[in-house]
């Protein structure tokens, strides 16, 4: 089942990103992400993964929504809809053989 996302980056960017580590999110930081109809998401970062070229991605969940969405490092939410889903399927694939 294919679902839609409650925020992607025309409607949506992550606010209050913490500024340590020069900038780059970590594990567990909540980002909070202002939509253009006013609300106020918390996502909490659950996974830090990298692409064959090093270009690194962070995934955020958010429990009250039960809505993932996929960041660069810097937590700006990615324009490419395709890369984050794909970012998302193979970070879900890690997350199902890890558990097994």
């Amino acid at each position: 089942m294919l679902r839609r996302p409650i925020i992607d980056a025309p409607n949506g960017k992550a606010k209050n990103v913490p500024g340590a580590n020069e900038g780059e999110i970590e594990l567990r930081d909540v980002l909070v992400i202002e939509t253009t109809d006013g609300r106020k998401l918390e996502f909490e970062v659950v996974g830090l993964v990298e692409d064959d070229e090093h270009n690194s991605f962070a995934i955020a969940y958010s429990e009250a929504e039960d809505e993932f969405v996929v960041t660069d490092v810097t937590g700006e939410l990615l324009s490419d809809t395709e890369l984050a889903q794909e970012i998302l399927d193979d970070f879900r694939a890690l997350a199902e053989e890890s558990d097994n």
